[in-house]
């Protein structure tokens, strides 16, 4: 066995957390920023193959699975918890709030890196805990929004649950198929178990109706714990789809086309800042839920590479809103304006975080997205909607990509380069600057030379024998083509829209239907159960008194039921001693079954 391999790095990791919120606030973070830069490292070393076969609860499992997908997942995990730590060490962040971020990040470890799925939902559930401890660390409206969060992914970890045990019903084994003594086909089984699963995974992806908790949750709690909750969940997401999908599913292909369009819309509706970049992961994990239901390898390479660079891309767009924050105390656009005459480090970063989540060439979303969509167009069925040679599921996510352009258009027009804010404002501190300008620098880096970004796939684009005949090029005159067309469409689509999205106000989701129903529902059931209880209880301290006066007062009972004469009238008799008897039963069950 080799030394890299002797120990999970959910241990090692979760002793971190533990370490760094018991230390100095300057020594706890140095550490905290170390070790999971030194999980980059290890993620790129350890040998490939099923490790730490053990018992867990009684069944076969596998603690620490590599393969080239949880592979590249513990590099970019690593990578992006490290600049988070630092990011939070510069945002005034305390030791307790970041051993709660780097418990996520090693709970989120543990479900990658799993070999099986009892071992993978066993993290899964302790991701929700530790995320949702962190959300409340921050106190006051983040209490309500992580209850609210804890209660809907408590649900979707449920429904995936049931769907691994009526998986284990059919193959009699939690193992992978891709280790020693798993199933023979991978994935979860068809009927049931796969339709639970997708929807208790869709939880955490943002499936259309189960997506409210993204912008309800990531814009409530400290500056810092918005870059690690943008990243983690979601992306572990996306591996469990894959993990249980390994050959897509058409639905959830169309899925992932409807979230990219949908999320892009809802962004283009808002004005605080986090709230839209909380849509916007909803939109960008929809192109890799879109690869991951095409189902073929391109689409899947495509996938993942979305999964690395969305990371990079989206933890620099929230630093960047947090900076502002930080410096302004501002979260709403419409509070804003001019800032990057006051911040052009800030505005430099964002501009480069924007330009790559858009898909501009020469950034590295324009290298991830083109290969899904690339999938789409070659390996996906044609659709309701075919036209110009492109399928229904194509035009989804070039739609979808025209909403990401207007989105940040506007995010940037109205923050940083539109009218003038008032008073001077310096730009991020140095801690701050150095965690942006990094990861801005890698967005360029893997943008520019996309052979970096292809040599950690799990197949090589590049190669037929990878992806069939249909390999993928970055920088082709259709594809820059393609890219410069998109952003001149939300350019033009922001001057059309700007004075009517001007006028809006907050724009009602579907939780402004589900949070008063579950609100009202839950306190009319506790408020029918107590009441139900009172009655019952009253109805057994009258019975007992009954009860009571007859064994110590007979003569009365006996003058109650006699007539003008003295006699016991017989139907009166009966019924009393009929209400006498049931009395004494009702009062034994009650007393029984408290």
């Amino acid at each position: 066995m080799s030394t890299l391999t002797m120990v999970p790095p959910v241990v090692v990791l979760l002793a971190l957390a533990v370490v760094v919120s018991r230390l100095p606030r300057r020594a706890g973070h140095a550490v905290g920023a170390l070790v999971p830069a030194l999980a980059v490292p290890w993620a790129v070393m350890v040998p490939e193959g099923a490790h730490l076969q053990t018992q867990f609860l009684g069944f076969e499992a596998v603690l620490l699975n590599v393969d080239p997908f949880s592979r590249l997942m513990g590099i970019i995990f690593g990578l992006i918890a490290a600049v988070a730590v630092l990011y939070s060490y510069a945002s005034d962040a305390d030791t307790t709030q970041t051993g709660y971020a780097l418990s996520y990040v090693a709970t989120s470890f543990g479900a990658v890196f799993a070999g099986d799925w009892l071992t993978l939902i066993f993290f899964w559930e302790l991701m929700a805990v530790t995320s949702t401890l962190l959300v409340w660390h921050y106190g006051g409206k983040a209490v309500r929004a992580g209850f609210r969060y804890a209660l809907l992914h408590g649900l979707g970890g449920t429904l995936l649950m049931a769907a691994i045990l009526r998986h284990y019903v059919e193959v009699e084994t939690f193992l992978f198929a891709s280790v020693p003594g798993g199933p023979e086909t991978a994935g979860i089984t068809t009927g049931l178990a796969a339709a639970l699963a997708a929807i208790g995974i869709g939880v955490n992806v943002g499936f259309i109706g189960l997506h409210a908790w993204l912008p309800d949750t990531y814009p409530r709690p400290h500056i810092a714990a918005s870059v690690f909750l943008c990243v983690f969940t979601t992306k572990t997401g996306v591996y469990g789809m894959y993990r249980a999908f390994p050959n897509g599913h058409e639905a959830i292909a169309y899925m992932g086309g409807g979230m990219a369009i949908f999320g892009a819309l809802f962004a283009l509706f808002q004005n605080d800042m986090r709230r839209l970049l909380s849509y916007h992961i909803q939109s960008q994990v929809g192109y890799m839920v879109a690869g991951v239901g095409i189902g073929v390898p391109l689409a899947q390479a495509g996938a993942f590479a979305h999964v690395f660079n969305h990371i990079l891309y989206k933890g620099l767009l929230f630093m960047t809103a947090g900076a502002v924050i930080y410096r302004t105390g501002e979260e709403s656009l419409k509070k804003l304006g001019g800032l990057a005459r006051e911040m052009p480090i800030t505005a430099a970063a964002f501009s480069v975080a924007a330009l790559s989540i858009a898909g501009f060439p020469g950034f590295n979303g324009f290298v991830s997205k083109g290969i899904i969509i690339a999938g789409s167009h070659y390996e996906f069925a044609h659709g309701p909607l075919y036209f110009d040679h492109r399928t229904t599921l194509e035009w989804m996510l070039l739609i979808g990509g025209v909403g990401t352009f207007m989105s940040f258009i506007k995010f940037g027009y109205y923050a940083f380069f539109h009218g003038s804010y008032d008073g001077s404002v310096p730009d991020a501190n140095r801690g701050q600057s150095i965690a942006m300008v990094s990861v801005a620098a890698l967005c360029v880096v893997y943008g520019v030379y996309d052979t970096a970004l292809f040599a950690i796939l799990p197949f090589d684009v590049t190669a037929e024998a990878a992806v069939g005949e249909h390999t993928y090029t970055t920088y082709t005159i259709p594809h820059i083509i393609e890219g410069l067309g998109l952003a001149a469409a939300g350019l033009i689509g922001f001057a059309v829209t700007k004075k009517p999205l001007s006028k809006l106000g907050r724009v009602p989701d579907i939780d402004s239907l589900y949070n008063p129903a579950i609100f009202y529902g839950s306190r009319g059931l506790v408020v029918g159960v107590t009441e139900l209880y009172a009655a019952v209880d009253r109805a057994v301290v009258k019975t007992t008194a009954v009860v009571i006066h007859t064994a110590t007062a007979p003569n009365d009972v006996i003058a109650r039921l006699s007539d003008d004469d003295g006699l016991v009238h017989p139907m009166r008799a009966g019924i009393g001693l009929s209400i006498l008897i049931l009395a004494v039963f009702v009062t034994i069950a009650l007393l029984a079954l408290s």
